[in-house]
């Protein structure tokens, strides 16, 4: 006897085998009890949700000579005759293949002639959307007024391409996405009765790749016990016979991105590559991963909805609290995108691969989540203490050449070492600073800005560089705006640190002078410092407006 396979041999046979549809199970049910059975029926939703089977067992039950609270009861002639599918009361017919006007023509010719066994003449049309509007319209008058012995019943998974003169004669039904838990325990049940053993979590991810449908689920398990035939299946065995990535994959590919370790991504999809996985399958399931992190960055109460282990939910909590919800929307949209482009893509690895380097670097886009993104991490690094590396020379170094992509904490020979001190450059070696020396070192005030620590940084941080215009001493005045620069003013060690870092940032004997905006009368200096939004535009390489309040 040949082999039947898992989703025909186990097809249900009355309504309490159809699992995920109570809510039209239950009305079929009642109309059958109470015979208000009605002429038309459209049956509408996602592939394999049973609209098919459900079909076939309300045919059977309106002609079952003894039925059972609605059920066939699968004994008699007629049931026995429709199960066999030799009845001639039930009348299957594929739209997609017979969708023309001649056909819908016999089908008017036909209704004329009363059932020969039975109550009913049922014709089942599936996928119904594919007719021609021609077919529609020869089947509006008999499906609007047929004799009273025959019932149609329409399904499709496209309902919205059906005329509204069609959807106004039926009784419509929409099929739900079956849950993964009603799936999975519908997998158990069958995995027992054909003695395979099986892991709880294996069927779980099987019913989830399933997408709300029972025949994949069940053309999925198939597939599976057939690689794996007399072994106990595993959840790595479906991962790999499904050529999916498990969750731990995801995390460390996530924690490389948050590294923004271009390198180390490219090696990871290359080994998950490797492994035979499929492309189309990584996006979906690292898109599905993401949304789980948002969902639990969302709300604190996502654990029945994210339908994950114990053991994950700790893991997800933790990976959600590394990144912010920005990051990961943007996230979650390069990879939407790339969902729609890959499934069409001839190089799908390229593809890929340029969406995970635009993970890692957001100056890759322009729009205002990969600006954000970029700006944060400058800040970030400065935050950091990062330092720009010092030349040979001993000159300036523009800010244009400072890599903020890769900042080398390093103390250059008289330099400041990484803790944030002085180091020891000798002032007596050091040239007495000109004034474009001095405008030169106010242009780089944020590098220099970068080479303090702790509250003396944030306080500087409002304060302005400025020089005398009117003597060449060489000195830079520090003008606070506020009360908090005050305790520096008199503050001689703040300012050799000052002059200290300057000088192993240029080269020049600088000398620092702290004061309040209210004593600015007593020197005649100049105003000459970077404007914010220039500074952030060579950041960026953005163009950056800033409104006034």
């Amino acid at each position: 006897m040949s082999y039947t396979a898992l989703y025909r041999k186990f097809r249900p046979s009355e309504f309490s085998d159809v699992k995920g549809q109570d809510h039209i199970v239950t009305t079929l049910k009642n109309q059958i009890n109470a015979d208000r059975i009605g002429h038309a029926y459209l049956f509408c939703g996602t592939r394999g949700t049973g609209k098919t089977t459900v079909a076939k067992i309300f045919a059977k039950a309106v002609n079952c000579e003894h039925p059972v609270d609605g059920n066939p009861c699968g004994e008699c002639a007629s049931c026995r005759a429709i199960a066999a599918g030799t009845s001639m009361n039930v009348i299957e017919i594929d739209a997609a293949s017979n969708n023309g006007v001649d056909n819908i023509r016999e089908i008017r010719d036909e209704v004329a002639y009363s059932p020969t066994e039975g109550k009913y003449k049922v014709y089942i049309i599936d996928e119904v959307h594919m007719l021609s509007i021609g077919a529609f319209n020869a089947l509006l008058k008999t499906l609007e007024e047929p004799p009273s012995y025959v019932i149609f019943i329409l399904a499709t998974t496209e309902a919205h391409k059906i005329p509204i003169t069609i959807l106004s004669r039926c009784q419509r039904y929409d099929f739900r996405r079956i849950t993964v838990e009603t799936i999975a325990d519908r997998l158990r049940e069958l995995t027992e009765k054909e003695q395979v053993e099986v892991e709880d979590k294996a069927l779980t991810y099987i019913a989830k790749a399933a997408d709300g449908s029972m025949r994949d689920a069940l053309s999925l398990l198939d597939q599976c016990i057939a690689f794996y035939l007399g072994e106990k299946l595993t959840y790595e065995h479906v991962l790999d016979v499904l050529g999916a990535v498990d969750t731990d994959e995801f995390s460390k590919l996530l924690r490389e991105v948050l590294d923004g370790d271009v390198t180390q991504v490219i090696l990871h999809l290359e080994n998950m590559i490797m492994q035979g996985r499929d492309l189309t399958q990584l996006v979906n399931d690292f898109t599905w991963y993401l949304r789980n992190l948002l969902l639990l960055k969302s709300s604190d109460n996502m654990e029945d909805v994210l339908d994950v282990s114990a053991e994950n939910l700790e893991q997800l909590k933790e990976e959600a609290a590394m990144v912010r919800d920005d990051t990961l929307m943007r996230y979650i949209r390069i990879f939407s995108e790339l969902q729609n482009q890959i499934k069409y893509a001839g190089s799908k690895r390229v593809m890929l691969e340029v969406a995970l380097i635009k993970l890692c670097r957001p100056q890759m886009e322009q729009d205002q989540l990969s600006v954000l993104e970029r700006v944060r991490r400058l800040e970030k690094q400065l935050a950091s203490g990062v330092v720009v590396r010092q030349q040979d020379t001993g000159g300036y170094i523009p800010e244009g050449n400072f890599d903020y992509q890769n900042p080398v904490n390093v103390a250059a020979p008289g330099g400041i070492d990484p803790d944030g001190t002085a180091g020891n450059t000798d002032p007596a070696k050091l040239q007495q600073a000109a004034p474009e020396d001095l405008q030169k070192i106010v242009g780089m005030w944020r590098t220099i800005l970068a080479q303090t620590s702790g509250r003396f940084r944030v306080v500087l941080a409002s304060a302005v560089p400025k020089f005398n215009t009117e003597k060449e001493d060489g000195t830079l005045y520090i003008v606070f705006s506020d009360f908090l620069g005050e305790t520096y003013v008199n503050d001689p060690k703040k300012a050799e640190v000052l002059e200290q870092i300057i000088a192993a940032k240029t080269g020049r004997q600088v000398k620092v002078k702290m004061i309040l905006q209210a004593d600015e009368h007593v020197v005649n200096t100049r105003l000459s410092k970077v404007q914010v939004e220039e500074a952030l535009e060579n950041l960026v390489h953005a163009d950056i407006e800033i409104e006034d309040d």
